[in-house]
């Protein structure tokens, strides 16, 4: 995106889902989830980190970083989700930069999470089956640009190996329609994201590409992964505050 206001731009059924929304309050959460994008229910990582006390972190990036932060806000174990910018230099990520496309960064999230409550292949789990569409090529919905791109950056080597064995486990399983085009980058800094890109999906529920695009993510997670859902979100600016 160049700007906020042209991620709803043509989201005509956005909008009408956003009056919906408004008129059926909590009822949106009862009904069947419906966006641009479907969840696919995946198998679990044949590979996955042993469980264990203490935090980790993992960064992802697939699409906007409203949805994604928004999705893994609800996850079990995970102790915060910030957005932001992954893959450039410190200079560069800033938002108006990131959206030329040529800064090399993508919008990414950055996980914080307890292993021993939910492990790195169950977020790969969760990121794959519901949090993007990882067979689209540097864009996500109506988005597109190098900055929307399907990346995992890798923190180390393990979670390089149990990623490059989960893509490795889905394509041969063929449960997307397309192979998987998420890359995987290592060494690289995240910078978090402007405050007003915080917690976007809570604070602006009605807001149409949210409705559209973001809401559903959610819906689909308390659908596709009961126990690892979590009705009470972790906020990053009440955390700050």
């Amino acid at each position: 995106m160049t700007n906020i206001k042209n991620r709803s731009t043509g989201l005509v059924r956005g909008a009408l889902a956003a009056l919906v929304l408004a008129a059926a309050g909590a009822a949106f959460w009862l009904t069947p989830a419906v966006s641009a994008e479907d969840a696919v229910k995946i198998p679990p990582p044949a590979m996955d980190e042993k469980a264990a006390g203490g935090t980790e972190t993992a960064i992802f990036a697939g699409g906007c970083f409203w949805g994604v932060q928004g999705v893994f806000q609800h996850v079990k174990g995970v102790s915060k989700a910030v957005s932001g910018y992954t893959g450039g230099s410190k200079e560069n990520a800033v938002y108006e930069t990131v959206g030329t496309g040529r800064t090399g960064h993508a919008e990414s999230v950055e996980i914080t999470y307890d292993p021993s409550k939910v492990t790195y292949g169950q977020l790969l789990q969760v990121y794959f089956s519901v949090a993007h569409n990882p067979t689209q090529l540097n864009y996500q919905g109506p988005d597109s640009g190098t900055q929307y791109r399907s990346t995992i950056f890798a923190e180390n080597d393990t979670q390089k190996k149990i990623a490059e064995s989960y893509i490795a486990q889905l394509d041969k399983a063929k449960v997307f329609p397309e192979p998987i085009v998420t890359t995987l980058e290592t060494g690289k800094t995240f910078y978090p994201a402007e405050n007003y890109h915080q917690d976007f999906l809570t604070l602006n529920p009605t807001y149409p590409y949210i409705v559209y695009n973001d809401l559903p993510k959610v819906a689909n997670l308390k659908t596709l992964f009961p126990a690892l859902y979590s009705e009470k979100p972790v906020l990053v600016l009440s955390a700050s505050n």
